[in-house]
């Protein structure tokens, strides 16, 4: 006897036919009269906001608003008004709000592109005040998808606002690791900045300089590993334009990753030099991100010849891509000096 292929499980009972809200009278979405263009709702979601905007006429505010608030969610996860309503009906009820969070879970996990989850989420945690799992559960989010925005701009609201120190103390490292795993992950390198420098919890905890040289060399390292990184470089820059030091100080670590492998002066041992790591021996060089940081640390210097030359290699054959903007910039060099000083 062959068997059958299992079948998908019945729709769930509209509301208009489950006897339980025969109370209720539903209310029909207030659409012109012939509307230009109508939505034709699947009838499982009309029926269920129907009955929504009857509750809400009423006022009602119990379990099976829950229960209605929720259904509507997983089919519609974007509607904030259902959203707001039950979280009024969780506060009405004194519902645990653990057990929200933890439904939260799921959701988040499934419809994590939704502002409206994560807003919803952090009204719970400014209630229920306990945000010790909360960087566990963002790290189960970002396995999924490591740069999703809502997730990260959640992690920094959760740090800045709660402002504990066993939050904060794991989140570099944490960072590393992202960063081990995709050194291009733009959204880490933004966290990272946020830590050091934006979060303003710890100002004064160490050495400016001691943080300043860490930073440095972390964002070198990876620089090195793959050179044609744009987050790693901007990081860089934003580390110096933060604490005001010039670019010009980072002109030996700089000038290596500007020529082709072939015209690299070969010496017969290279000495190591920690302080200035030499692109990988895979890197694709010249790296047109380190000749754009080169010709501005030329117009730092005054030499705005010699920066307009570097530009012009980017608009001619480096990243031709951005000829325009490289043409631009050899105009700049050659109308006004250097504005950066």
């Amino acid at each position: 006897m062959s068997e059958q292929p299992a079948s998908d499980p019945p729709p769930p009972l509209l509301y208009s036919m489950r006897e339980e809200w025969k109370d209720v009278q539903p209310l029909d979405q207030s659409d012109l009269t012939n509307p230009l263009v109508p939505i034709f709702y699947p009838p499982e979601y009309k029926d269920a906001m129907d009955y929504f905007r009857g509750i809400v006429a009423k006022g009602e505010k119990s379990q099976r608003v829950l229960e209605l608030t929720e259904h509507i969610i997983r089919m519609n996860p974007a509607h904030y008004t259902v959203w707001q309503y039950r979280y009024d009906t969780l506060l009405e009820l004194e519902a645990p709000l653990d057990k929200e969070l933890a439904l939260m879970d799921e959701l988040a996990l499934t419809n994590m592109k939704f502002y409206q989850v994560w807003h919803h989420r952090k009204l719970l945690l400014l209630k229920y005040a306990q945000p010790a799992a909360e960087l566990s559960f963002i790290s189960k989010v970002l396995a999924v998808d490591s740069k999703n925005y809502h997730t990260w701009a959640y992690r920094q609201w959760l740090l800045a606002h709660f402002d504990q120190e066993d939050l904060w103390s794991l989140e570099l490292p944490s960072v590393e690791l992202l960063l081990q795993e995709d050194v291009r992950n733009n959204s880490a390198w933004h966290h990272r900045f946020f830590v050091v420098f934006d979060s303003g919890v710890r100002e004064g905890d160490e050495d400016r300089e001691q943080v300043l040289r860490r930073e440095i060399n972390f964002t070198k390292q990876k620089i090195a590993i793959a050179p044609n990184n744009l987050s790693a470089w901007n990081y860089l820059r934003g580390i110096l334009d933060r604490v005001e030091v010039k670019y010009a100080t980072l002109k030996d670590f700089v000038v290596p990753y500007t020529t082709p492998r072939e015209e690299r002066p070969v010496v017969e041992e290279e000495v190591l030099d920690l302080d200035n790591p030499r692109p990988s021996s895979s890197a694709s060089l010249p790296c047109a991100l380190a000749i754009e940081f080169l010709a501005d640390i030329c117009l730092e210097e005054g030499d705005t010849t010699k920066a307009a030359e570097l530009f012009t290699s980017l608009a001619e054959e480096h990243d031709t891509m951005r000829k325009r903007y490289w043409d631009y910039r050899v105009k700049e060099c050659l109308g006004t000096q250097s504005t950066r000083t």
